[in-house]
């Protein structure tokens, strides 16, 4: 216990709190897309105009996605600092991790547009086909990888072992959040194909 007391505080408040945010977004933003698929709420809000609502859910994800990373960084500066790596790999190595997994996560979303990376499909704006170009021709879930990946380097670049434990939870939470997420992706696509057959 002592070991693990060097490399982690059990008792900051606002690791919790991290951990807290890091689950809640993706279980939230699920939720609420699943409830717009059903019932058309935000929709609804916006006076029918499904891409307005679209839009505003995607400003409230990418916000609660800023807090998120924020309480990260709060997190960690409360964690003890234990150097991971000899130089220059300190420096090197989570500034490569963090700009690939930038790339992938700025990419992803240029691939799939606003709505196509912000639960448009929820809202009925499908996409005509699926993207394969860069980086989904490298990755299934680029976007998930990509944001794991920055986790990894901040908590490498400010040494803070605690950081690699959380990203580790992160790992999880998204791989949780895609076990629901992928599959009532497929339902609404395949509903859509049966539609056009039928037609």
């Amino acid at each position: 216990m002592d070991a693990f007391s060097t490399i982690v505080n059990a008792s900051a408040t606002s690791l919790y709190v991290s951990l807290l945010f890091i689950a809640f977004n993706p279980t939230a933003w699920n939720i609420v897309a699943r409830n717009e698929y059903r019932n058309k709420t935000i929709t609804r809000i916006f006076g029918g105009n499904a891409r307005y609502g679209c839009y505003f859910l995607a400003i409230m994800i990418f916000s609660f996605g800023m807090l998120r990373d924020h309480l990260y960084q709060r997190a960690l500066s409360d964690q003890p600092r234990v150097p991971m790596l000899s130089a220059p790999y300190d420096t090197l190595v989570p500034i490569v991790l963090f700009a690939i997994g930038q790339l992938f996560v700025v990419t992803s979303t240029l691939a799939l547009g606003i709505t196509g990376t912000f639960l448009g499909d929820y809202f009925g704006i499908l996409m005509d086909h699926r993207v394969q170009g860069f980086p989904f021709n490298v990755l299934r879930d680029p976007m998930y990888v990509g944001s794991t990946m920055c986790f990894i380097a901040t908590a490498l670049w400010y040494e803070r072992p605690a950081g690699l434990l959380v990203t580790l939870y992160v790992y999880i939470v998204y791989l949780i959040a895609l076990r629901f997420e992928g599959p009532f992706t497929d339902m609404i696509y395949s509903k859509r194909a049966s539609e056009r057959k039928a037609l």
